[in-house]
């Protein structure tokens, strides 16, 4: 990142809406606690740049906005291969995996087990090399007081590696209500206070890296076009390099990496701990703040809980000149995880082409979703 004012001449995004419950589409009609509400700040910019890195392809727009193409021959692969790698990994450590409970697949599967146990089955080819960092990482936070999860230590050495999968075992942490915006803003205040650990912890370099290995990886073939994949690979070759002009970043820090309010937990005595450690790094403080930014443009935060959020950690990154560009790596970002998991996982091919669809059309209004309903 070198010097380069970045505001000028453009309007910021400031857009609509995440749901911490992360429901489905379904979602949206059956709620009437807070309804969407599309005035909530100013409307989102609509992007041309997406047209541009169409057109420099020789692709029109409306063609890359079709469904990709179908994968008949595999349904809920991802799923049952995570379930076959925790019955087989907690076999071979003596853990009774009987009544195990999916709770979501991203980019991980994550099951919890009815000794009050959570298993993480990675999904990401290099989890291999990064998840001996997470897992150091994650033990020296808790062991300076930093409301985090602990990994379950006392099942062995990890991480594990059974039929080629990466396993990981943390303590449950009994959940109670829902997590404020505010309450993360003053966990990421503390976070970025502290010191870089002492282990060799990768530098946030390229945020749209994993994007870029998962639409050239083989797999990609079976749920992107050959026009859609053009057009991200141009799309994210611009967005880098936007990356690597942002001004004003500031030292880096130690980084949550996927620092969204989903990663969370309000334990039962009210007090907040985060989880997912998957992407610690050190960098620029605002890839973690754009996080919940990102929440109000795609998935239902309001303009008044990004507000807590912004006050609770002491700056708001909507002042920042870098933070439309941020936005939009944000968004391209969003889609990597879904372009890996489609071929077997039923929600993230639903999911991939409604973000396809908005991003091709430089739609900065459209909701996107977390989870199915």
């Amino acid at each position: 990142m070198r010097a380069r004012r970045e505001g000028a001449g453009r309007r910021t995004a400031r857009a609509p809406h995440l749901d911490r419950g992360q429901p489905g589409p379904g979602a949206a009609r059956r709620r009437t606690a807070r309804p969407a509400r599309a005035g909530l700040g100013a409307a989102p910019q609509r992007h041309d740049r997406g047209r541009g890195a169409a057109a420099r392809a020789g692709v029109p727009v409306k063609s890359l906005a079709a469904p990709p193409v179908p994968v008949p021959a595999q349904r809920d692969t991802l799923a049952a291969e995570a379930a076959h790698v925790l019955r087989g990994v907690c076999a071979s450590l003596g853990i009774d995996a009987r009544g195990a409970t999916l709770l979501r697949v991203r980019s991980n599967a994550v099951f919890k087990l009815r000794d009050q146990i959570i298993v993480r089955i990675a999904t990401a080819p290099d989890a291999g090399t990064r998840l001996p960092v997470v897992l150091a990482v994650a033990r020296w936070l808790a062991d300076r007081g930093f409301p985090t999860v602990r990994p379950a230590d006392e099942v062995g050495e990890q991480p594990v590696v059974h039929a080629g999968r990466v396993v990981t075992f943390w303590r449950y942490v009994p959940a109670s209500g829902t997590p404020t915006t505010g309450q993360l803003g003053a966990v990421l205040r503390d976070l970025h206070r502290l010191p870089a650990p002492p282990f060799a912890l990768k530098r946030l370099a390229d945020p749209l890296a994993e994007v870029r290995r998962n639409v050239d990886c083989t797999a990609a073939g079976a749920v992107l076009t050959p026009r859609q994949r053009a057009w991200l690979r141009d799309r994210v070759a611009e967005l880098t390099a936007r990356w690597a002009d942002l001004d004003d970043v500031g030292p880096p820090v130690l980084l949550h990496g996927d620092a969204w309010i989903g990663n969370l937990l309000r334990r039962t005595d009210g007090d907040a701990v985060l989880c997912d450690w998957d992407g610690v790094a050190l960098g620029p403080r605002q890839w973690d703040l754009v996080h919940t930014y990102h929440g109000q443009r795609r998935f239902g935060l309001t303009a008044g809980e990004v507000d807590a959020f912004a006050a609770a950690y002491g700056r708001d990154l909507r002042a920042w000149p870098g933070y439309s560009t941020l936005m939009e790596i944000r968004d391209m970002y969003a889609v990597g995880v879904h372009i890996r998991n489609a071929p077997g996982d039923p929600f993230s091919r639903r999911e991939l082409p409604r973000r396809l669809d908005s991003l091709t059309k430089g739609d900065g209004h459209a909701r996107w979703y977390m989870s199915p309903a």
